[in-house]
Parts: structure tokens; sequence; C-alpha cells
């Protein structure tokens, strides 16, 4: 696949409602208006890498339905190649996020056509970076990362939703991509997050929220901090971090100059409502 980057994972419909608080168990709160829009770990990290000017091709599952032609659409004009999006017998996944004034959102992910993305042929060796994430079966992104890492591919897992993922898969990552409560559940509460590379990754980056990520690599250490922003909608942040870190990584640049301009992609987009609709273009980047 002759492209700079090559992102495998979901494509969603999100449905978004404002609420003045979540409900609890049992309980119907009342919320504003539903807005819909395109997102999915995978094609909201394509569209933020484009978004930056990189070539990005996106392998992911939709349904033959309105969502399907929704994502479609959002993803093309945004300069993404869609040859290998696949209509399946399945409906598109929906998410549907609810969002408080805070900024903070809770989402419940229905898959959908995401759960009947299956591994298939693919020549991996025209890619730069690949990046895989969850929402999609797991021996998909394992067999990617596989037949990627023996092409010479950099490959980068955003593992999340977090997942146990086999030793070989672990060792076969250039790059693992998780935040604070990702690594928590991977290495136990407590646990120094310098652990994260006796799994077996060569390097690590763990987003902090407001507070930026955290590079590790064989070096050491470097904390990366977040521009400071006033949040609208936290809903896709960190795929825009992901989108980000690949399309700067395709460069060539250092893990940590890649960390800093994901940092600062990831701020932008939180103070604008929506995943995919929030991402910055490179011309907006270089603005600021």
């Amino acid at each position: 696949m002759h492209t700079e980057v090559l992102v495998i994972g979901s494509a969603n419909a999100d449905l978004v409602v404002p609420a003045e608080r979540r409900p609890g168990s049992g309980e119907t709160v009342l919320g504003g208006d539903t807005t819909v829009l395109p997102g999915g770990k995978g094609a909201n990290t394509a569209v933020a890498a484009a978004r930056l000017g990189a070539d990005v091709a996106l392998l992911a599952a939709i349904g033959d339905d309105a969502y399907g032609a929704m994502l479609t659409e959002s993803l093309r004009d945004a300069g993404v190649r869609t040859e290998l999006v696949r209509k399946v017998g399945r409906p598109t996944g929906i998410a549907y996020i609810t969002v408080t004034p805070d900024g903070e959102n809770s989402i419940l992910v229905s898959p959908g056509a995401n759960s009947a993305l299956e591994p298939g042929a693919l020549d991996f060796a025209g890619a730069k970076v690949l990046v895989a994430s969850l929402e999609i079966p797991l021996p998909t992104v394992e067999w990617a990362i596989a037949e990627a890492a023996s092409a010479g591919v950099r490959t980068m897992l955003n593992l999340s939703p977090v997942a146990e993922l086999s030793p070989r898969t672990l060792a076969a990552l250039d790059v693992l991509l998780v935040n604070e409560h990702e690594a928590a559940a991977l290495l136990g509460e407590g646990v120094g997050l310098g652990k994260l590379l006796e799994l077996g990754p060569r390097s690590a980056v763990v987003t902090l929220g407001a507070r930026g990520a955290l590079v590790l690599t064989g070096d050491g250490e470097t904390e990366v901090p977040a521009p400071p922003v006033e949040p609208v909608d936290t809903t896709g942040a960190g795929d825009a971090f992901t989108g980000a870190l690949a399309a700067s990584l395709a460069t060539g640049v250092t893990l940590e100059t890649a960390a800093r301009k994901a940092a600062r992609v990831a701020a932008i987009s939180v103070t604008r409502r929506g995943a995919q609709p929030s991402y910055p273009s490179a011309a907006e980047l270089e603005g600021r």
C-alpha cells in the first residue's frame, strides 16, 4: 500500500447529546438536541492525519446505509483515501455520546460493521507508518501489526479501548500509545509508567489529558506539556493526538517532536464540538 500513513480501525457515526449531567443507574435525564457527526477511532485518526497534510488511507468496515455514506463523504472531504473501506452486511457502527458542560464525555459504542473487519490480503510494504486502534476485532489488529512489522513498516497502536495483547504483538510495536487509565489497566494500579517498555514495545507515549503526554524511550522519559485551553468537548481528542503523531512520524521526526505537535493538535480539538469537525488543518496549526 503506497501511502505515508495506513490506518486500521473503526468508523462510527457519533450521536452526540449535550446534558447537564450523566444519568445514574435507572435514572432518566433530559438532554439537548442530538447531533450526528462522523467518528470512530480509526476514521478520526485518519482524518486528523490527513488534515495535517499526510497521505493517508483507511482500512475499515461500514454498512450500506446512510451513516456509512456520511462517513465515506467525510473521509474523502478530508483527503483520506477510501479504497480500502469495505461495505459489509451489518449496520455502520454507532457511538452514543453524552457531553457535559465541562466538556467531558461518556461513550457507549455499538460496533456493528466494525466487528466484521477481518484480516485479509494487503500489501503493507509501501506504507511508512501503520496506525491501529481497537473497536475492531483484536485478531485483525494483531494480524495487521505482525504483517506491517515484517514488511519494515513503523508500527503504532492506540490501545483504546484497552485489551490484552499477545507478547508477540507487543514486541512488534514501535510505539504503544495509551492514556493514563489504559496504562494502569496494563500495568496495575501504582506501577510506574516507565514499566510499559518492559512489556515489549520499543517506545511508548502516555497521554495525560490537559497535562500533555509522557514520552518513553530507551533513553528515558520526557514530559510534553499541553497548551492551556478552555475545553468545550473532549470527544475524539485522543484520536486527534494519534493522527497527528502518526503524520509527524511519517516525516521522519523524533517521537518527542511528533508528540509535541500532537499535543497542540489535541488541545485545539477540545475547544470545538465533535471529533472530526474539530481537527485543525496544517495551515491553521502553523498560524498559531
